[in-house]
């Protein structure tokens, strides 16, 4: 799992509201897209891209098939505590401290909208 990761309300199948999908889309999201995946406004991005930042910002590797809206809220504030800035030099050696803005975003709107993550 964590090759790309869809933003879900269920965890046996994508399931987004139109509502969801257009809180994507305001969110301005640039990430990297996948073979299943746009990186944005359909809610989802290429997890294998930032797998290894994200589990050293927050603790949890994207690698299950699902991770529930609470973790994804506990990611999400870890998100927010983090200084940008180090990336490249203390974790996420081959991203960059903008990868931590996007993801943020991407978060957030998980986070708000009470959503999990399904890993494909």
């Amino acid at each position: 799992m964590g090759l790309d990761l869809f933003a879900s309300r269920r965890p046996d199948e994508i399931v987004l509201t139109n509502d969801d999908y257009a809180a994507f889309r305001q969110a301005d999201i640039n990430l990297c897209g996948g073979m299943y995946s746009d990186g944005g406004p359909d809610g989802s991005f290429r997890g294998k891209v930032y797998q290894i930042l994200i589990g050293e910002i927050t603790g949890v590797f994207p690698t299950s098939e699902w991770i529930p809206p609470e973790t994804v809220k506990n990611m999400y504030q870890k998100m927010l505590e983090f200084d940008p800035e180090k990336v490249g030099d203390e974790v996420g050696k081959y991203n960059a401290p903008g990868d931590v803005i996007q993801l943020r975003k991407f978060f957030r709107v998980c986070s708000e909208r009470d959503l999990g993550l399904l890993g494909w």
